[in-house]
């Protein structure tokens, strides 16, 4: 919820990532609602230009910062620059305003910092060990990495990725957090 003690509006395209963030800042002992941080799911990427209309210079003019998948990052980049945040805005640049981007997505960026064995035990904890199992098992997923196959995983069923984000964070090593979710915190 935004309200009078906001200062700060994080745009992160969906529910899983808005998760990550909370479990990384609790994590990290910060409570991003008394800084007046507020972060908001957009509910995908492509509705970057209608929360920065909302939040921005052209709204309430408040800080932004984000968090994007690498093949949304030009849908980022163009709403910013409309949003009247710079032109010609490479990587730099955008990380300059504050918005990062993830390797292929967060998910990604959380399997290659915990490894593969440490998300599989994550997994087993939840119980789910077994369905993971059944999907590796499927013609179209037999002998790919486990890498790729848990970034499947993680994508289907109900829920489970969001379920997973915080979880993953829970179960990283703070040496190791991944750097678009690191810098975005370390911004705010």
């Amino acid at each position: 919820m935004i309200d009078a003690r906001t200062t700060t509006v994080v745009l992160v395209e969906g529910i899983s990532d808005k998760s990550a963030v909370e479990a990384l800042a609790e994590r990290r002992g910060r409570d991003l609602a008394a800084e007046g941080v507020r972060l908001v799911a957009m509910g995908g990427a492509t509705n970057i230009g209608t929360y920065l209309g909302r939040f921005g210079p052209s709204g309430s003019d408040l800080r932004l910062a984000g968090l994007c998948d690498a093949g949304e990052e030009e849908d980022f980049r163009r709403a910013l620059e409309r949003a009247g945040l710079g032109s010609g805005l490479g990587r730099d640049d955008l990380e300059a305003l504050g918005f990062f981007v993830c390797v292929a997505d967060l998910e990604d960026e959380l399997i290659r910092a915990l490894g593969t064995d440490a998300v599989e035990r994550v997994i087993e904890a939840e119980g789910e060990l077994g369905s993971f199992r059944t999907l590796q098992k499927q013609p179209v997923w037999r002998g790919r990495r486990t890498h790729d196959q848990l970034r499947r995983f993680m994508g289907s069923g109900g829920g489970r990725k969001i379920r997973y984000s915080a979880l993953l964070v829970a179960a990283l090593d703070l040496d190791r957090v991944p750097r678009p979710l690191d810098l975005l915190l370390s911004h705010l």
